[in-house]
């Protein structure tokens, strides 16, 4: 970090570090991958808005079980509302807020860089699996 002493390096680090920091565990909350395409998924929506059911459709592979999870980890973090209609049958959309839709160009961004880059990934893990079998 350029001309920074070791001590301003060290606290700036901090962040990265400490395993208890509020930072880090709401770092590792939105890099999760449901969390992750939970979000893609409601910034393509109109009005970034949908039902659960449609989330679960929309995401292969997510049990309801984790998307529930997912969705009220992201409620705490204030990247979704929920939005219950007391009507028969009950009707529970979920929608990303001004905080999550701030997320929608960061994480468009990732997925750009992973369609780029994920052929070059695939090659070195491919190289790597086939040198530990020939060992």
């Amino acid at each position: 970090m350029g001309g920074d002493d070791p001590e301003q390096f060290k606290r700036k680090m901090a962040v990265w570090t400490e395993k208890d920091n509020p930072f880090r565990q709401f770092l590792n909350r939105i890099a999760d991958k449901w969390s992750l395409l939970v979000i893609v998924v409601l910034s393509k929506k109109p009005d970034y808005r949908c039902r659960f059911m449609e989330l679960k459709r929309d995401i292969p592979g997510i049990s309801q079980r984790m998307l529930t999870s997912t969705l009220r980890s992201l409620e705490q973090d204030g990247l979704v509302s929920r939005h219950f209609y007391p009507e028969i049958p009950p009707r529970v959309e979920y929608e990303l807020t001004s905080l999550g839709k701030s997320l929608k160009t960061p994480v468009k961004s990732l997925f750009d860089w992973l369609k780029t880059n994920w052929p070059a990934a695939q090659e070195f893990r491919e190289k790597l699996e086939n040198k530990d079998k020939s060992e």
